[in-house]
């Protein structure tokens, strides 16, 4: 399986697969479509909403690898279940501090 993580100079692009009204926020691995391709699974309790879920699952985000919010953005899928996420910042440590959260 691919990596769900796209490096690049200066970010991260990230492909996540998100469940609004999850029940609760949280980050449930990594996981493969049917194309093989590789995505984060979130899932977060607010709604989708007027980008409320996109907004909870950029927050979820950026506390899990103790980032700033404003270093987290959409690239595309904002009204998708999966989505692309932009991270700012020396995407190889991004790699590090996300396979240490997801073991």
């Amino acid at each position: 399986m691919s990596s769900p993580w796209s490096l690049f100079d200066d970010h991260l692009r990230l492909a996540v697969r998100l469940t609004p009204n999850g029940g609760r926020d949280a980050l449930d691995g990594i996981e493969a479509d049917g194309e093989g391709e590789a995505f984060l699974k979130a899932r977060v309790t607010a709604v989708p909403e007027k980008g409320k879920a996109n907004k909870a699952l950029m927050l979820l985000i950026a506390k899990s690898l103790r980032i700033p919010k404003s270093s987290v953005s959409l690239v595309s899928g904002e009204t998708a279940r999966k989505k692309i996420l932009r991270i700012d910042g020396d995407p190889e440590d991004l790699v590090k501090k996300l396979e240490i959260f997801l073991g």
